[in-house]
């Protein structure tokens, strides 16, 4: 089993690789660093000794934040806060989404500064190792003062009420602790508000988006290379000599990644002396379009990568300075922007994926039978994966809207501006749908043109992108009930199967 050590300060997005793919994963958190939490802890006791109004700690909260409360209703007021803003909606979050926000709710209280018991930190460790997985709707979350409803219902899962998934299987939160014997949680001053206060679900879908995409951007490479050679189109774009002059890195590596698969490549010498001068912008572009996504997915990635282990709680009970500031490290709109960022370059590596679909089925600009069918007219052969990539490409354009632009007043007003990252992220992860669908498509169109001119051979990891569709897709002799094979092709596409087969002969692909 895979352990991830935490600390507060260095988490990667690497690390969370194994929780992404779905496996088994401990945390493990050294007494040092629980140690570090004692301080902050400190400081909330001698809040509450000296009756200080200190806002989530003996006060009320948003606009309820003048209202004092007795120091024998404090572990009430948490256990209320938490219950009254369970209040998400809609279909839950996966359980892959949900355990990487237990992780990343964690690593920021272990900052030290959240003022919670090293006893709450040690629970949080043990239900996420005895794999107990809160149910979490997934929406609710405006994206300020945190994802304040889906993690309330993380922590009230925690405390027995609502569901939980035990290895996949739904259970009430409380029949679920029991089975695992445990007890349910019990809050003490200001934890409450610590749990609740961030922005770690918007991070938890983020992370999977960011490494979905990451496998995208190679997997968009590896099937142009094919579509390039079903094409007989020109490698001349792709030359390093045009990266140097554009300046740009992500042109640089799309066109490595496309010169790595069309290695050996007997398909592009076979038409050197032919009389097309240029390819479509489709396949003559792809260094500048899928360069522009790879330069939006580094910045994204590295937005995402500071996220990761920052503090996002409030108010902040900081020991290095002795001070309490009540702040906004809440605001989800550093992820709110930068996910939008990634909404918009997804549409565009959708958009020109749906193109050489289109310059692969249409007998006017593929010179191939129409609609690579084997008799066309007796057979519509894949006419029809087109249309539905056209529709996929549409769908993703309303989606693109941007959601950082759009803002709800929320608590009477005193939360009047809000970043909707929440929203901003499950756009993301639609789009990340549609785009795997439609390179899904392309995939399955490129390998059926191959087929005509199957006798010349193919560049490495051309090869290997045909033969891994090959290994689940037979090739199309006749028309078919296709919609099996259409799921095949995207299934290679999202679960890495194809970027893995592509590797494996050329060596890493650069995102």
């Amino acid at each position: 089993m895979h352990q991830l050590h935490l600390d507060g300060k260095s988490l990667t997005l690497e690390a969370l690789l194994p929780l992404a793919d779905g496996q088994p994963l401990e945390i493990v958190v050294s007494e040092g660093v629980y140690g570090g939490l004692q301080a902050s802890r400190d400081m909330v006791e001698a809040c509450l000794q000296r009756g200080d109004a200190v806002y989530g700690i003996s006060t009320g909260f948003g606009k309820l934040k003048n209202k004092a409360i007795q120091p024998g209703d404090l572990a009430e007021l948490q256990r209320n806060l938490v219950l009254s803003h369970s209040v998400g909606l809609g279909d839950p979050l996966s359980d892959t989404e949900v355990r990487i926000a237990q992780v990343l709710r964690l690593n920021s209280l272990l900052r030290g500064v959240s003022g919670i018991r090293i006893e709450l930190a040690r629970r949080l460790v043990e239900f996420f190792n005895r794999g107990f997985v809160p149910e979490v709707p997934g929406q609710g979350s405006v994206g300020a003062s945190g994802d304040l409803a889906p993690l309330s219902h993380m922590v009230a899962a925690y405390m027995g009420f609502g569901f939980a998934s035990l290895k996949g299987e739904r259970l009430p939160a409380n029949v679920a602790l029991e089975t695992l014997n445990l007890e349910p949680l019990e809050l003490a001053a200001k934890e409450g508000l610590a749990l609740i206060n961030g922005t770690e679900v918007m991070k938890a879908i983020a992370t999977v988006n960011v490494l979905r995409a990451r496998n995208l951007s190679k997997a968009a490479d590896a099937i142009t290379s094919l579509t390039l050679e079903a094409k007989f189109g020109s490698i001349y774009p792709y030359q390093e000599r045009l990266a140097e002059l554009k300046a740009n890195a992500g042109q640089s590596r799309t066109a490595a990644n496309v010169r790595a698969c069309l290695k050996n490549s007997k398909v592009l010498e076979s038409h050197a002396d032919c009389d097309r001068v240029q390819d479509p912008y489709s396949l003559r572009c792809v260094p500048q379009i899928h360069g522009a996504f790879k330069t939006a997915l580094e910045h994204v990635d590295s937005i995402l990568q500071a996220e990761l282990n920052a503090v996002t709680d409030n108010p902040i009970v900081d020991p290095q300075t002795g001070s309490v500031y009540s702040a906004g490290l809440f605001h989800g709109q550093p992820l709110s922007v930068s996910q939008d960022y990634l909404a918009l370059s997804l549409c565009t590596l959708a958009n020109v994926s749906e193109r050489r679909i289109e310059q692969l089925v249409n007998p006017d600009l593929s010179g191939l039978p129409a609609f690579l069918a084997p008799i066309p007219g007796l057979h519509s052969g894949l006419m029809i994966t087109q249309y539905t990539a056209a529709a996929l490409a549409s769908e993703n354009k309303p989606l693109a809207h941007p959601a950082s632009v759009d803002t709800v007043p929320t608590s009477a007003n005193q939360e009047d501006h809000v970043s909707m990252g929440m929203t901003a992220v499950r756009k993301v992860r639609s789009i990340l749908d549609n785009t795997e669908r439609i390179l899904g498509i392309e995939l399955l169109c490129a390998a059926q043109a191959r087929e005509f001119h199957s006798e010349i051979q193919a560049g490495i990891g051309a090869a290997a992108v045909r033969n891994c569709l090959r290994s689940k897709v037979e090739p199309l002799k006749e028309d078919r009930y296709l919609a099996p094979d259409l799921q095949a092709a995207c299934a290679l596409v999202s679960d890495g199967s194809l970027v893995a087969a592509v590797e494996a002969v050329c060596g890493p692909l650069q995102a």
